[in-house]
């Protein structure tokens, strides 16, 4: 609906006027009524209004002075309301004035209703005039904004060489005449993991909020290809105290770049931020990341780790865990940190996960193997908040495959133990047993106890163990004086429902008609022999 604010001293020409209006357009105005100028500036103030309505001579404040008010403060981003001026003769004089406001309608009184209504809809045409050319500018404002993300991102996603020899044609597709000067480039990547984290729609949305009141200007803000956060603007001082305002999230990483003043620098601060960003990663303490300072320091890139990672697979599921973990700092130069190329930390960690860890998971199976769960994230450094969360991470998970291989490979040559736990079962069916006692008893872990137990019997641990108590029952069947319920008991169920749903599943049959059947077969083997 329209709002409307009507203006007049004289209570009979508001309510005359608004009984008007809403007989003519029901439903299409929301009217509101005030007494004066002063009164309608304080209801305009709370809630504006598309259409002001209002006499020229009222005590406190006139309407000439009340359109004066309006036209000079407009809302932010919001045109000045349409006016319609209610005017006697000898309000002539007053009436011209307002031309220099623009006010086009003009009602003498007494008001004739054929003019009050072709004043309104001259006045919808115009505020339609005014909504259809906003809507234009304003998606004119977003297209050429987003052609300049578009064309920024394209020159950052380009190589050095082509970047530099093109940066005139991308800054003038980019709109880069109209960045401020000198101007700074942040790169940020919000790294968090909780299922409540923000989208990075969101984490950009909030970062444009935050710099709103600082003491700055933005000049571009956009998420580049690697889905990180790129703020172009300046001072430099507004991006480092975003950064301490979100500081408090501990996963979010800065790189900030040097100055830059002409359209090749533009590309160039977008790199030094972004290199900034990477050697962040490298630092535990350490979340925001000036180019400056790694901008002097040597960055050692040692040849790919080949035999290193080779010899690192071939100790897993050996007694050489410490070997192993010495060998595994060697590899990444742990010593040398941080002045060792990151990219080569990522070559190493990459030889790692598919030399070693994907051959683990095609020998053995991922199925069943608990210690493994960790693998989908160490795959990858880009899961994690620092190179140290990565790096124990990585330790951890080769300690635990280390483990498991060599409790399998024992468990596979050696059969004493699972020999010795059948013989525990054998004895001690009839006890609460579970594959984690048993296991514990024998002194095998848990998930390599699983697998290897499987391979020996060829049964899951569960199923064997109803088959043993499951043949324990049936030779408790044979006893006449048993009663079904102390049976089940007798060989570990819970219950006799229990013991005859197993044996049911296993024989086919209930145990109360395998019973039957043992007599049947009997008293015939008898009758048999007495021939």
């Amino acid at each position: 609906m329209r709002k409307m604010l009507i203006v007049d001293d004289e209570k009979n020409i508001r309510l005359g006027l608004k009984m008007m209006i809403e007989r003519e357009f029901p439903d299409f105005y929301a009217i509101r009524m005030a007494v004066h100028g002063q009164d309608a500036l304080a209801q305009y103030e709370g809630e504006r209004a598309d259409i002001v309505i209002t006499d020229i001579r009222m005590p406190i404040m006139d309407g000439l002075e009340l359109i004066r008010r309006l036209m000079n403060e407009p809302e932010k981003g919001q045109e000045p309301p349409i006016f319609i001026i209610l005017s006697g003769y000898d309000d002539f004089a007053y009436a011209r004035a307002a031309i220099e406001y623009q006010v086009k309608n003009y009602l003498l009184k007494p008001i004739r209703r054929e003019e009050l209504f072709e004043a309104l809809r001259k006045s919808e045409t115009t505020l339609q005039a005014q909504a259809e050319l906003a809507e234009r500018v304003a998606v004119s404002d977003t297209f050429r904004e987003q052609l300049q993300i578009n064309r920024l991102k394209e020159w950052f996603a380009q190589e050095g060489d082509v970047a530099i020899e093109k940066a005139d044609e991308f800054a003038a597709s980019a709109g880069f005449d109209t960045f401020s000067r000198p101007f700074t480039v942040a790169v940020l990547n919000d790294k968090s993991e909780s299922s409540g984290s923000m989208s990075k729609e969101q984490f950009k949305q909030m970062a444009e909020n935050l710099l709103k009141p600082m003491d700055g200007v933005l000049d571009a803000s956009f998420l580049d290809q690697g889905n990180r956060l790129v703020l172009i603007g300046s001072p430099t001082s507004q991006f480092v105290e975003l950064y301490k305002q979100i500081c408090g999230n501990e996963r979010v990483h800065v790189g900030i770049s040097a100055e830059g003043e002409q359209a090749g620098d533009l590309y160039r601060c977008y790199r030094q931020a972004s290199e900034a960003l990477q050697y962040s990663f490298l630092y535990s303490s350490c979340r925001l990341l000036r180019h400056e300072d790694i901008a002097g320091e040597a960055r050692a890139y040692p040849a790919a780790p080949i035999e290193e990672v080779r010899k690192l697979g071939n100790m897993l599921g050996t007694d050489r865990e410490r070997e192993m973990l010495e060998l595994l700092k060697q590899i990444f130069h742990i010593e040398e940190l941080p002045r060792v190329d990151i990219q080569f930390l990522k070559l190493a960690g990459k030889m790692i996960n598919e030399q070693v860890l994907d051959e683990i998971f095609r020998i053995y199976g991922d199925g069943s193997i608990e210690v493994l769960k960790l693998y989908r994230r160490v795959g990858s450094m880009d899961n994690f908040h620092t190179f140290h969360d990565y790096y124990r991470s990585l330790e951890l998970l080769l300690s635990s495959v280390n483990e498991y291989v060599r409790g399998i490979r024992s468990a596979y040559s050696e059969h004493s133990e699972i020999n010795a736990a059948i013989a525990y079962i054998e004895e001690f069916y009839y006890k609460p047993l579970n594959m984690a006692v048993v296991s514990n008893h024998v002194g095998l872990n848990y998930s390599y106890f699983s697998e290897a137990f499987k391979a020996h019997t060829g049964e899951s641990f569960v199923l064997f163990l109803k088959k043993v108590r499951i043949r324990k029952g049936k030779e408790l069947l044979l006893e006449d004086n048993r009663k079904m319920q102390d049976i089940g008991s007798a060989v570990g169920f819970e219950n006799s429902k229990q013991f005859s749903r197993v044996f049911k599943e296993l024989e086919g049959v209930s145990p109360q008609e395998y019973k039957i059947k043992l007599r049947t077969d009997a008293q015939q083997s008898s009758g048999e022999g007495t021939e």
